[in-house]
Order: structure tokens, then sequence, then C-alpha cells
């Protein structure tokens, strides 16, 4: 990992330096604005695709360095985690056919990244999170070793004091610990830019507020986190806490953590606004900054303001104002960093093109909401749209509370198609991406819906790791016929395969709801435990819930307990060494352990932790997956490459 140190904050002397900075970017900011400087009565549209790259098992794949070496394009640039790139699309104009020009663009990009990562044995895929991620890609050596990341991770981790907590509750639940922001890299987002005009910041940035949670809601595309039916946008909650600085301690102090939809409507301009974050966010990344601000200004030239934009960088708003220079000319706009990747491109673009329209299609009554609509409402709703999507019920103006599909149909899709048509967008393109939009609605057939769909229809068909392999695979093959989703079909025969389930990792057929017992267990409670559940091994954990030995049937008939007057108890009769094998392990390295040691049992174990148990039970399926793989042939979900 590189050195960290010129982005660190941790020094006095370099972190008053970008200080010194970033005020006198507000300062060469608020002469700007007042100078009338910043350009205004120009649209122009920008998208930023994220994407992950995956191996040829549907597994994410650390091509990141190596694909960026391959492709030699500014246009492409690293991500946080070494398994996700980022494309950055140049602007275009809003009118005529800028929607066809940017897909048209975007499918350029993303043929020459797959092919590019073809010649690496990779791939590439838009998923708001990737299905086949697991713990053990969430490791630190898989973060991208640049300076600015390793030095986040540092300054987050050193603010919180400890690890990083993750609880989301879906249909399934996950309670974990993340070591690294590492989590954060697991969400790939598609960004769209909007160039505004800075005299009407306010209006316009707070109706970009309120129409998020509706049109986050027709375009949900990541139901599922490591193998858990979570959000149906789990990104925004996974996010949130996986980048959260905040200690637990006393909760009368009011902190802001460094994901944040807001905490009012906005007043004033984006001067306030700017200032306001200086005020209420910490800096995390001080490298030293060229050139001063105001200098560049004195001499006639337009400053980049990049302490400000550094900082700007690291306060996670799900709409955020930037300040860009193009052309010469400095601007303002509106970055909506709510949508997910995928589930197409096509998607991608009509979700664009349908939260533009609605952005230039806001209309004189909507000037000023705050008076039609507490915030905390608009709030609640993102989190809402989050978490149910098209069924979820969300408050509106006036005091209405109506159903994402009821506002999408009859009120925000047709004031979209007249934001655009006033823009002077071509009606085919209003046309072909509003229609999508529309026709998913009324569907119901969102990226998220279809993957929940084809995770349902695989279970008790194949395992649930399996299951995850097929359903990635199927994005990727829907998204290379170039449909929308709410054309996708179902998952086939021929995907889930028409053969036995080919057992290729320990993970693939290990049983993971547990029945363990603590050293001091009594003896006849394991006893009882085993005859009400019929099992025949119970794993033995210690209080810092570490394996530390197994009780199997065998062991307590060949070890008597007989009549002794002190209670006998787990750790008396346990076997201390029991056979250990990783989630990872393939099936023919874990067949050889059990036939070495000659055991009826394997305890999986990762980082420290039980996670599985492979019994006797799964003899049968180890050894046809074995004879499988003797007769040759590729790994089960190795497919060739397109």
């Amino acid at each position: 990992m590189s050195s960290s140190n010129k982005f660190s904050g941790s020094d006095a002397g370099q972190r008053n330096a970008f200080m010194q900075c970033l005020l006198e970017d507000l300062q060469a900011l608020e002469q700007m604005l007042n100078e009338g400087l910043l350009e205004s009565g120009v649209r122009r549209v920008g998208i930023e695709q994220e994407l992950c790259t995956i191996d040829y098992a549907a597994r994410p794949a650390m091509l990141a360095l190596p694909l960026l070496e391959a492709l030699g394009d500014d246009h492409y640039t690293t991500e946080l985690a070494q398994f996700n790139l980022e494309l950055n699309v140049d602007p275009v104009t809003l009118r005529d056919d800028c929607f066809t020009q940017l897909e048209g663009a975007l499918v350029r990009y993303l043929t020459r990244a797959n092919r590019a990562a073809h010649r690496l044995s990779g791939r590439i895929i838009l998923t708001g999170i990737l299905p086949t991620i697991r713990t053990t890609d969430l490791v630190a050596a898989n973060m991208t070793p640049r300076a600015r990341y390793q030095a986040l991770n540092d300054a987050l981790l050193e603010s919180r004091g400890r690890d990083f907590s993750i609880y989301i509750q879906g249909a399934d639940e996950l309670i974990t610990t993340a070591q690294t922001v590492l989590f954060e890299g697991c969400n790939t987002s598609f960004q769209v830019h909007l160039q505004i005009d800075p005299e009407d910041f306010a209006d316009t940035y707070n109706w970009a507020q309120l129409i998020s949670a509706p049109v986050l809601a027709a375009a949900t595309n990541a139901p599922l986190f490591l193998g858990k039916r979570l959000w149906r946008e789990t990104r925004l909650a996974l996010f949130h806490q996986s980048t959260d600085p905040r200690k637990a301690g006393n909760q009368l102090r009011q902190e802001r953590p460094r994901v944040v939809f807001g905490d009012g409507w906005q007043h004033g301009s984006v001067l306030d606004f700017y200032r306001d974050t200086v005020t209420h966010w910490k800096v995390l990344l001080t490298p030293a900054i060229e050139h001063s601000s105001l200098d560049v200004l004195a001499a006639g030239g337009m400053p980049k303001l990049q302490a400000l934009g550094l900082l700007n960088g690291t306060v996670y708003r799900w709409n955020r104002p930037c300040y860009g220079i193009t052309d010469g000319r400095p601007h303002l706009r509106i970055e909506f960093r709510c949508l997910p990747a995928g589930p197409s491109i096509v998607d991608e673009i009509a979700n664009a093109a349908f939260w533009i329209g609605l952005m230039n299609g806001r209309s004189e009554q909507h000037r000023d909401i705050a008076r039609r609509m507490d915030f905390d409402e608009a709030r609640s709703n993102l989190l809402k749209a989050a978490r149910d999507g098209l069924d979820a019920q969300l408050a509106w103006l006036d005091g209405r509370t109506l159903a994402p599909r009821t506002l999408l149909l009859e009120e925000l899709l047709p004031a979209a198609r007249v934001g655009l048509a006033r823009a002077g967008v071509a009606a085919e393109d209003i046309a072909r991406y509003l229609d999508i939009v529309e026709a998913r609605v009324e569907s119901g057939r969102t990226g998220s819906q279809w993957i929940l769909d084809a995770h349902a229809s695989l279970r008790g068909r194949t395992s649930p790791v399996r299951a995850l392999d097929v359903i990635t695979e199927g994005i990727y093959r829907r998204q290379r016929a170039g449909l929308p989703v709410h054309r996708w079909s179902g998952l086939d025969a021929a995907e889930v395969g028409g053969q036995p389930q080919r057992y290729e990792r320990v993970e693939e057929l290990m049983s993971t709801d547990l029945i363990t017992v603590r050293e001091d267990d009594l003896v006849e409670l394991i006893k009882s435990l085993m005859s009400w559940s019929r099992i025949h091994h119970v794993p033995v954990e210690n209080h810092a819930g570490e394996v530390v030995g197994v009780v199997t049937a065998e062991t307590l008939l060949t070890r008597s307990t007989g009549h002794v007057s002190a209670p006998v108890l787990a750790r008396d009769v346990m076997d201390r060494e029991p056979a250990v094998v990783s989630p990872e392990a393939g099936a023919r390295e874990a067949l050889a352990l059990l036939r070495a040691g000659e055991r009826d049992c394997l305890l999986v174990v990762s980082a420290g932790k039980l996670v599985g148990i492979v019994t006797e039970r799964d003899y049968l399926k180890l050894a046809a997956s074995v004879l499988e793989a003797d007769g040759g042939g590729a790994p089960a979900g190795a497919g060739q490459a397109p």
C-alpha cells in the first residue's frame, strides 16, 4: 500500500496549510458569485459509471489496476476496491438526442472495457451490489493501493475508534463488523450530473431532494448482500454504516455521519451550503494544494477550488453540489448519487433521463416546497424507497401520502416529459427512455425484483452459494443482450443447470444453521440437543466465539461418563483437535482431509470464527463432486467468454 502521509490530516502544519487553502477557496467562490463569473443558462449532462470486474465463475476479480493499464484511457479511473472501476463519460448539452449520445458512448466504453477484461480472464458487470461478493473478498489486501484510499480508511477508523458495525434488516438480517471501509466498495453506482444556474441554487437543490425517493423507488437494483435479502436498494444502508465515523457514546451530543441526505431545506446560496459543510464536517484528507485560489483569480484565471472539492468529496450527500470548469468557464452542478449501476445500460440512461426531465420540469409552484412539506418527511421517504422500492408509501406535498406507482405514473413521469421537451430534447429520445421507466413501474419489474424472483426460483434447487453464482451469470448475460430489465426473462433450466449440483467449494455444501455449545455446558444438554435435532456433531466454542472442539455421538459412546458425582461438561469429552477447513476450500481438499484423518465431520472456519459444518451426510455430495471433476471439463460456473 502506498504511503498515505501526503493525504493524512494528522500533521498539524499540513492540516493548517490545507485549511488555509480551504478558506481561500470559499473567499474565491464568494467573489466569483458576486461578479457573476459562474456560467448560467446552460444545461449540461454528465454521467459516472461504476462497474465490477468478475471472473468466468462470476466471482469478484481483482483486475482494476491491470485493466486500467490495458485500457490506457483517462476516462477510466480507480475506485476503492480492486474489483471496481469508474468510467467518466464526457458531458453533453441537454438537447436533441443527448441521451442517445450518452447511451452510445457508454456502450462503446463498456464494450472496450469488457474486451480488455476478457484478455485478463475477466469480465465487467453492472449491478448495485455484486451478489457473489463474500466477506473473504473484503480484506485490506483487496483495497486499491492508492494513498488516498488508505488515508481515508485510516482517518475514518481513527475517528470511530473501533471496527464499523453493520446491521441491516430486511427479509433476512445481516449483523457483522468491518475492519476497513472496503464494505463501502461493494456499492456500485450510476451517478448523474446536471449543470444548474447558481442564482437558483436553493430551490433547485430542494427540488432534487424532494424527487430523490420516487426516482429511486423506480430504479432499485441491490437487494442482496453477502447472500442476505435486505433492502430493495441495500446500497444506501451499507454506504451509511460502512463509512460512519461516529463513536457510540453520549447520546445528547448531535454528530453528523459522512453519508447524509441533509438536515433541512436549503436557504441561501451555494456559498452558504459550503460554509455549512466546512462548519460541521471535519477534514479527513489534507494533501498539499499547488495554487492559491485567490492568486489564480487575481491573475484572471478560474480557480479549481481543489481543497473545497476534496472536502466536498468526503461528505457523501445523496444530492451533492459540485463546482467544476468546462471550456474555461466555472459552473455549478448537482450530482444525483442515489441510482445503482445496472440493470442494463438502457435502464441507466432511462433513469438519468427521468431524473433530468423532472429537474427541468419543476413548475413555479415548486419553488418554495418548504412551506408545503416537512423536510423530515422527504428524508424518511428516501429510506422508505430504499427499503421497499415500489411497495413503499411516500409522503408528498400538501399532506398527501401516495404509493410510488401512483405518484410516478400520474404526476412525475408526465412532468419529466414536459421538462425534457422544454429543454429541446428530441421527441424520440423522450419516448424511448421515459417509456422504459413507465413500463418498469407498471410491471413492477425493477432490477431488485428480477434478482429476488431469481433467488426465490433457485431456493431448494441448488446451494445458496451456487444460487448467487447463477443469478450473477444471469445478470451478465441479460446485460449483454441490451434489453431493459422489464423485458428480462426469468432463469431457465439451462442456466440453473440440468445436471446434478457440482459442489466445487466447501461453502456450497456446508450447513450454516448451527447448533453449538460452550466448553462448560453439560454433556446431558448436548445429548438432548443431538436427540431433539437428530444430529451427531456439536461444535464447541469458548466465550470469545472461537472454536475449541467438537462433541460427536461417537465421542459420547466411546468416552462414557459413567456414574460420577461431579457434572460432566463439554470440555471433558470433546475432541480438542477437530478437522478444520476454510469455506473456500475445494471439494478434493475437503474429501482428502476427511479421509486422511478418518473424521466424520469438518468444522468450517473463517477469520477464526465458525461459519459452517460438513458432516458424513455430505460425503456423497463431496464424492460426486470429485468424481465429476475427475471426468474432466471446466469447473461449474466457468463459462466461456462471450
